[in-house]
Formats: structure tokens, sequence, C-alpha cells
């Protein structure tokens, strides 16, 4: 089929973008290219005739509605969005109009192209808005999240992203458009901006620099391979029951000190210093709003389409620093296009 991938120059969008194609899907990858996306991320099957791109914006109108007449899409796969906590702090009101306003936009453009397919088309058409496990807010030592956990969102992301859901959930059963949802762990991997927590691990020690750990270092999180991650995503907008959301949980949960630990032990392998890297850690304030922990019950998803993670996290991050340490030159174009971990602070997780 031909699927309309939003944000597919960026981190989970890119894998998706690589593993489609690689299933033999035509791709339509609209992105804007804001600062996280990047081109080199589908560089590989740019030259694919399955493969073409849109420089656009999912909030205007105009131009995703020609976008859609123009390539006639079999489904769509909705991942723009802003998603680092710490500019939502900076800058909340980027983050409405990117996921609630452009999640709007985009519904509505699917629902118009979509009442107009041939009948056979218009009953084979997927709408799939993929979501985060931070909507359903923050969980204490025990419990999981799953498909009927209320929605508690805490920060300016999060609520932001609980809106599109809404919302995609109103085009549903309002319009009936066919549309199904995922909430996802914490996803890590190649080609991940480096603002995030696992990159920035990385990055500040290649470059023998501290490395900050938000508070105690306590948070726990499901890890999830961004390549188990592109797996699911097509497995539910293939076979997932339209009106239904699935939670897409990654290996057990770990304490992110845990994680920078067993980065630094990884680093020591691929990158040795002249000191264990793990004497780099430093611990600094809390960031406001930070969720104490998130963990996924993915039972739904593994009985009704057989899907669990593959990865190990301790092979995962083995093959994350490894794959950072073989791509310096990814990251330093992305430190000359302007940024830099320090600007934002620290690290989100």
């Amino acid at each position: 089929m031909k699927i309309l991938i939003t944000g597919g120059a960026g981190f989970i969008g890119s894998a998706v973008v690589r593993k489609a194609i690689a299933e033999g899907h035509a791709v339509v990858n609209l992105d804007a290219l804001t600062y996280s996306a990047n081109l080199e991320n589908v560089a590989s099957v740019a030259p694919s005739p399955l493969y073409a791109f849109e420089h656009a914006d999912v909030a205007d109108e105009r131009t995703v509605a020609a976008i859609f007449a123009g390539h006639q899409p079999d489904a769509v796969m909705h991942l723009a969005a802003e998603s680092h906590n710490d500019r939502a702090i900076e800058a909340p009101l980027d983050f409405v109009r990117s996921n609630v306003t452009g999640t709007a936009v985009m519904l509505e453009a699917a629902r118009g192209y979509w009442a107009k397919l041939p009948a056979d088309r218009k009953q084979a058409f997927r709408f799939h808005h993929v979501s985060t496990d931070e909507v359903f807010g923050s969980l204490g030592e025990d419990g999981a999240f799953n498909e009927a956990t209320p929605y508690d969102p805490n920060s300016p992301y999060s609520a932001s992203k609980a809106a599109a859901d809404h919302l995609v959930r109103a085009w549903g059963r309002t319009f009936g458009l066919p549309v199904v949802l995922t909430n996802c762990a914490n996803n890590y991997g190649p080609y991940q901006f480096p603002e995030k927590l696992i990159p920035t691990v990385i990055s500040r020690a290649l470059e023998g620099k501290s490395i900050p750990v938000y508070g105690d270092g306590r948070q726990v999180r499901d890890w999830l391979h961004v390549d188990d991650h592109a797996e699911a995503l097509l497995l539910v907008l293939a076979k997932g029951r339209l009106g239904e959301t699935y939670c897409i949980g990654g290996v057990p949960n770990r304490r992110n000190l845990e994680i920078v630990q067993l980065l630094c032990a990884a680093l020591d392998k691929h990158a040795p210093a002249n000191t264990p890297h793990a004497e780099k850690i430093e611990f600094v304030a809390d960031r406001p709003g930070h969720d104490f922990r998130y963990a996924i019950d993915a039972a739904k998803l593994k009985a009704e389409l057989g899907w669990e993670a593959r990865t190990s996290l301790e092979q995962g991050l083995d093959d994350t620093v490894r794959w950072y340490v073989d791509n310096k030159a990814w990251v330093q174009a992305i430190r000359e296009r302007g940024f830099h971990s320090e600007r934002l602070g620290l690290v989100k997780a």
C-alpha cells in the first residue's frame, strides 16, 4: 500500500519509513524539517522509487489537503509532533500548534479525502495516530499503564498529546473515520536527536564532558528499541481493530540511573577513556513536572496481533552506543546546525 507518514524525517518516523519501504510499501514522507528532523535519517531509502518527500507543515490546511489529493495514499501514519519536555516548558504554545492543531488538520484532511474514495479503497483506508504513554501521567512503585488507564497528563507535552488522542477518537466516533491509536514507551536507538537522554549521555561522554542526571536518577521507564516500535506500528496499521488503542511496551522497567550506568559500561567498551565513564555522572536539579515512573502492559497487543519486543535492553544499548561512536559526523552535523544539549540545560527521559 501507499502510506502517508508524517514526521518521517524524525527519529521514530524515519525508522517507520525505512521499515515500510523494506516491506515493499510506497511511502510519502511529510515533514516540516524543523530542528529535530533530518533527511539523512532516510538517505538510505531516498533513491527508492517507493519513496517520495513533501516538505510541509501538518498545520497547513491547504498544503496537507493538496498532498492527499496528489498522492492518493491508502493509509496515514501520523507521527509528526513536538516531543521534548524541556522545550515544552520553554514554549508550550508551539506544542499546542503542532500536536493539537496539526492533528486536527490531518484528521480533517483525511476525512475529506476518505469520504470521496471509491467503496473498496474507502473500506481499506486507515488513519493510525502514534502517541505516548506520557498521556497517562505518572505511576507509583507498582502497576502498569494499559489501554483502559485514565488520562492524567502532567506536562504541556503530554497534555498536547492527550488532546490529540481525544481528537482522533472524536473523528472516529463522530465522522466514522477509520482510526487506530498506539501509545508507546520511551524509544531509543540510532538516529535519535541528541537532546534525549540516551544520545545526550553518549555524545557528552564522547566529548569528555560530565553526564548530568536529573534528581537522584530513580525515575523508572520502559525502554523500546525504535526498530521494534516500527515493526509494531506497521503491524497495528495492517491488522489492528478499528477504533482500538494498543499500548506498545518495551523491556522491563529500569531506573534512569541504571540506563546511564549501562551506557557508561558500553562506552567503556566501544570508546574507552582514561577513566571509567561512570565517574563523569553528575546529579543535577530535577525538571519541573518530571513523572516518576512509566510502565506499559502490552498484553493486548501480544494477544491480538502476536507482537512483543525482541531487542534486549543490554544488546540494544550496546548497538546504539556503537552506532553513535561510528557516526560521530551525524551528531556533528546537527551541532553545526546550531543545536547543543547545553541550550536546554540537561537531559530528558
